[in-house]
């Protein structure tokens, strides 16, 4: 380190007692007050502010600056209007209705959001996203083959696509209703919390996926050709092999009508963005295509003389409300609340990007109230699912946009039915470009971080070949198993002191990190939990090189030893007692007779007493054993049998700081751990578990025994504590980049 860094070094100092979790309740005087239900209901049902929260326009309606901004969102609504048109009517190819319903679908929701919606620049309104799945939805359960009437001739059938067409709009506005309905329930339950597990790398990848499907969904229009309708998981791979197979029957006006309209836009589109800089507004590229494309197909009479599809007339005016297919809803629960939570995800996210460049905020629960009201009020309309638009979004901010105060002109008059179909694949082909150049995301997440790179693959292989709605499952399922295998594998550690400081880091990432003699620290990078509890307790076994069960183990065989040995011993004492007991009898008697006298024969010794062991035996000491005789008789003694391989430390620190909560599985474990090392002689301390100490206290961790006093704040207090013994008090003093002092207070 050079003497310009050292200069940069800011010290400072510390000196206080080594607190515990006891002493710090103590100091910092800790509270018990918590907020009553009733306080809670009272504050959330105050109506003012709950209506006002409810609908957001009556609160920022009156203060609307219109000097400032009138201008710039009505040149916005105007641009961002339309966009709507051909977009509308594109998208609605995708969810498989008639044009013009992908038209209401950008008027009605749009009003809905105006009042209820949070967010003053996002633009809601037809997505492709959402428009395919839907599309799913209606050709799964409206296929064309429900549809075949009898022709004039024999074995002959016709398409009934007036009927098709009917069914299939009331399937889209049912299923859009239902999400709807999905939507206001979540937002009602504070429930907007669950977009957090759509993380950013799954959303890119599913909205790519899902271009992917709708790409190929617009393949029929752009070669003129129909294939046969596929669903369920590999569909999007069947429809494909079943467009190669067809591709020798190939209109030819309408390939050349989809490659020079997707040549032009692409063309123009540039052009525009060039443009931009000196034109303060965008030019309407798409509007311009459709009404050209209009009039060509008109004056060149395609549909007749080459056969190009047109999507027919287009009715004006509104549509009266009409309620909801009740019958289908059983059929399409799992299709509805995948629309609301993607639906919801894409807008959320869009929206929070904007808040924050623009520093206001947006309220997730609010906006999934809004977005449901638009979809199930929409819904009664024959509008289907909206979400909101990256391109009208951009181009909305890009005018001078403000606020959802913006006059977004909707057109629904008698255009001709001369607009070819493939014109409006072109528009939804080129708007997805910026889709595609998600695939760039693979190469920079890898640089960044592999696992979301993973994410990404997966979510995207998953989606293409499952199809949106299971695909969106199975990859919210694989994110949280990553969560979950992440959590299962972390890094454990043994910390080291950095010198002359308070800091503990891993021994082996830093070369002056040294470990503190006779104190194991340990540490896992993640919390602790019942699915790596056990892991949890296998890597402190390898890391700090003690086996707990096996040194109890050991301690138990050894104890049997001394068990064995000790009866042994005390078998033969007794029997060396009784032959010398006779002998000394058999003595007696040679005596008595040469002396004349009457010999007496007893068991018992010359004191009158029988041959006694010792109070060790008595008592069963495991350390001493010996027998009461004579003084020639020697005492056997057996001591403890150490294992000399097994060095063990004097106290085992682990720190808890990544830990932010515990189940009773881990509370179990930590107690547990407490417990056997324990019993080997190793005193366990705690630190870093202050956000987990009333989950200690619910599990029963505490007892008599084991109190809040092997807590501790941070690891140099358990280091300095466990130094020091817990006999005396001890003083915390740190001068920064000198060294550390423990001082002993009398």
């Amino acid at each position: 380190m050079n003497v310009k860094d050292l200069r940069k070094r800011v010290p400072y100092q510390i000196q206080r007692d080594v607190l515990n979790e006891l002493s710090v309740d103590q100091v910092a005087e800790k509270s018990d007050f918590k907020i009553s239900t009733n306080e809670k209901l009272r504050d959330a049902v105050r109506f003012k502010s709950c209506f006002l929260s409810f609908v957001p326009l009556l609160a920022w309606l009156p203060q609307y600056p219109f000097r400032e901004n009138a201008i710039g969102d009505l040149i916005s609504g105007i641009s961002v209007g339309i966009m709507h048109l051909p977009q509308g009517m594109a998208y609605a190819l995708l969810a498989a209705v008639p044009p013009v319903f992908g038209l209401y679908s950008s008027f009605y929701p749009i009003l809905i959001y105006f009042i209820f919606g949070t967010s003053k620049h996002i633009s809601v309104g037809t997505y492709a996203v959402m428009s395919v799945m839907i599309g799913s939805v209606t050709e799964r359960l409206a296929p064309d083959s429900d549809f075949m009437i009898p022709g004039n001739d024999t074995n002959s059938t016709t398409l009934d696509i007036v009927g098709r067409d009917a069914e299939r709009v009331k399937i889209a506005a049912t299923v859009t209703f239902l999400s709807g309905i999905f939507q206001l329930l979540l937002g009602v339950v504070r429930f907007g919390f669950v977009v957090t597990y759509l993380s950013e790398p799954l959303v890119r990848a599913y909205t790519t996926a899902a271009a992917i499907h709708v790409i190929v969904s617009q393949l029929k229009y752009s070669f003129g050709i129909n294939p046969q309708r596929y669903s369920g998981p590999l569909s999007l791979i069947y429809t494909v092999i079943e467009i190669c197979a067809l591709l020798g029957k190939t209109n030819i006006g309408t390939l050349v009508v989809s490659i020079v309209t997707i040549l032009g836009l692409v063309a123009a589109k540039e052009l525009s963005a060039l443009a931009a800089r000196k034109i303060p507004v965008p030019i309407p590229v798409e509007l311009i295509t459709i009404i050209v494309a209009t009039v060509v197909s008109w004056q060149m009479d395609l549909k007749t003389e080459y056969g190009v599809e047109v999507v027919g007339e287009i009715p004006s005016g509104l549509q009266a409300p009409v309620a909801p297919a009740v019958s289908l809803l059983g059929s399409m629960v799992g299709d509805a609340f995948a629309l609301a939570v993607v639906g919801y995800g894409i807008a959320i996210s869009l929206g929070r990007i904007f808040a924050l460049k623009y520093a206001y905020k947006v309220d997730s629960n609010q906006e999934l109230i809004a977005l449901g009201l638009s979809n199930s009020i929409g819904g009664l309309f024959n509008c289907f699912a909206i979400s909101c638009s990256m391109s009208r979004s951009m181009v909305q901010v890009s005018t001078g946009g403000k606020s959802q105060l913006v006059l977004e002109r909707w057109m629904v008059s008698s255009l001709d039915y001369c607009l070819v179909k493939a014109v409006l694949a072109a528009i939804i082909y080129v708007n997805l470009q910026g889709m595609m150049k998600q695939f760039g995301d693979i190469c920079s997440l890898w640089r960044t971080n592999k696992v979301d790179m993973v994410v990404w693959v997966m979510t995207m292989i998953l989606t293409v070949l499952f199809n949106p709605d299971l695909g969106l499952a199975a990859s919210i399922a694989f994110s949280i198993l990553t969560v979950v295998f992440r959590t299962q594998l972390p890094k454990y550690s043994i910390l080291g002191q950095v010198p002359g400081t308070d800091i503990y880091r891993p021994v082996e990432d830093y070369h002056q990190v040294k470990e503190i003699p006779g104190i194991m620290i340990f540490r896992s990078s993640a919390t602790l939990y019942f699915a790596n509890a056990e892991m949890y307790i296998d890597a402190l076994y390898e890391k700090t090189g003690v086996d707990v069960a096996k040194l109890l183990s050991h301690k138990k065989k050894l104890e049997a030893k001394r068990l064995r040995k000790e009866k042994k011993a005390a078998k033969k004492a007794k029997k060396e007692a009784k032959k010398r007991a006779k002998e000394t009898a058999v003595k007696s008697v040679v005596s008595a007779f040469n002396q004349g006298e009457e010999p007496q024969f007893s068991d018992t010794d010359e004191s009158g007493e029988e041959p006694e062991l010792s109070h060790a035996e008595a008592n069963g000491d495991v350390n001493k054993l010996s027998v009461k005789e004579p003084k020639d008789v020697a005492t056997v003694e057996v001591g403890p049998d150490p294992d000399p391989d097994t060095t063990l430390p004097r106290a085992i620190i682990l720190d808890l700081s990544p830990v932010n909560f515990l189940d009773t599985v881990s509370v179990k474990t930590l107690r547990n751990i407490y417990k056997d090392y324990g019993e080997a002689g190793v005193q366990v301390y705690l630190c870093g578990c202050q956000s987990v100490v009333e989950s200690m206290e619910k599990g029963d961790f505490f007892n008599e025994k084991v109190t809040k006093s092997i807590l501790f704040s941070s690891v140099h207090d358990a280091v300095l504590y466990s130094q020091q013994g817990n006999s005396k008090e001890v003083q915390y003093i740190l001068i920064s980049h000198t060294h550390t002092h423990i001082s002993e207070v009398s």
